[in-house]
């Protein structure tokens, strides 16, 4: 079973979300904030496998909360909830180790899968998530396409960093040396025009989409 803590300034929000979570025999609300400061105090001591956190806070922002909860507690999966469509916001949540990215107005049983995957280890934005940041990339996917001129073995980094694994964690799929897929990222992202490790995640994610 998912431990799950939901993190949002509207209680009737985070009731309805509660209740739609519990629904489900597999996925378990161990706690509740309403603040910044609330969700910082708690979910440290009640280590959940998933936090579901506002991005628009009375005393912060869910972004800056999930760097400082990931410092804390590496392990947990963050879920951002918003009701805007935020560029920078994604691209940020993302950069902070947030697993996923949905819309407030998604339905119940989208939320309640996204949950599932995100605690499973999955990055997941959902589609209008996903259609803007990759506005920020389209000259790499229209004029020279995401793929051209990438390995097979580029391509399956590409699909693994998508999956949100860590260097050591391909290492191990691919049968490399940490090391070797440190420099072979570095010249993947060099490839697609990319700085930041997060950017092919991002690009990994729509593409599997298509």
């Amino acid at each position: 079973m998912l431990r799950v803590f939901l993190v949002d300034d509207h209680e009737v929000v985070r009731r309805g979300v509660a209740d739609m979570l519990e629904e489900d025999a597999e996925l378990c609300v161990v706690g509740q904030a309403a603040t910044f400061s609330q969700a910082l105090a708690r979910i440290p001591a009640l280590r959940p496998d998933v936090a579901v956190l506002d991005v628009r806070l009375p005393d912060g922002n869910g972004v800056e909360l999930a760097r400082e909860l990931r410092s804390k507690v590496p392990e947990l999966k963050c879920l951002m909830l918003t009701s805007y469509t935020d560029e920078q916001a994604m691209l940020d949540a993302i950069m902070a180790g947030a697993s996923g990215f949905v819309i407030k107005d998604i339905r119940g049983m989208d939320l309640v899968a996204a949950v599932k995957d995100v605690g499973l280890g999955r990055s997941l934005l959902d589609t209008r998530a996903a259609a803007t940041l990759m506005a920020k990339f389209r000259d790499v996917s229209v004029k020279k396409g995401p793929l051209a001129g990438l390995s097979e073995q580029e391509r399956t980094l590409l699909e693994l960093i998508g999956e949100g694994l860590t260097n050591r964690q391909i290492a191990e799929r691919m049968f490399l040396a940490e090391k070797t897929v440190k420099n072979y990222v570095s010249r993947l992202l060099t490839k697609l025009g990319m700085q930041r490790r997060t950017q092919a995640a991002v690009l990994a994610t729509e593409l599997r989409r298509h």
